[in-house]
């Protein structure tokens, strides 16, 4: 009877091995499946976020393009408004134009508020105030109740005078982009 259960012994042996394999092979390749699965998930999510930063970016680089020209047109308005203040000449088509772009000047802004990074914010906020202040003492000087220090010279100079102001906020939206040194940062580097 030795060899009858060395015989059973190895029969039992050889189907729960035929049997285990089958289950054992069937988990490897569940967690195989499993791992490539995790890994391409990992992948799409890896893709979704540099499609996203690219679609981030471009939305930032168009509102500081509009930004800059928005301010750029309204600075220009402004001094072209003063002029005929200064002449005499202020006109229903002046007054419109510097309106214009006054609003052009206030959507961009109200658009960078909800997109610019907070240093580009932070020069946005500063030639704000910087054109707002001319634009108040420009209309002052036109109703001829300028304050002191408000004369058309005082105006057009300080009008003149915000290229260093211009340079930040033009740097900040620069160094955002990545195209750019951040302000006060290290020089750029070139190739």
């Amino acid at each position: 009877m030795g060899s009858a259960l060395i015989g059973l012994a190895v029969a039992v042996v050889g189907v729960t091995g035929t049997l285990i394999a089958s289950v054992l092979s069937q988990r490897l390749t569940a967690r195989v499946q499993a791992e490539q699965f995790a890994r391409q998930e990992r992948l799409a999510a890896a893709e979704w976020r540099r499609e996203r930063q690219i679609v981030e970016l471009e939305q930032r680089r168009q509102c500081y393009v509009t930004a800059n020209a928005g301010y750029r047109r309204y600075r220009v308005e402004l001094m072209n408004y003063l002029w005929l203040v200064h002449k005499g000449g202020v006109t229903p088509q002046g007054r419109a134009d510097l309106e214009d772009a006054r609003h052009a000047m206030h959507a961009a802004f109200a658009e960078a508020q909800m997109i610019a990074s907070d240093p580009v914010l932070a020069e946005l906020d500063a030639m704000t105030m910087t054109l707002s202040r001319a634009y108040s003492r420009t209309m002052r000087l036109e109703e001829g109740n300028p304050r002191p220090g408000q004369s058309f010279e005082e105006i057009h100079a300080a009008l003149a005078g915000v290229g260093d102001q211009w340079q930040a906020m033009r740097g900040a939206m620069r160094a955002d982009l990545g195209v750019g040194p951040a302000p006060d940062g290290p020089p750029e580097v070139g190739p």
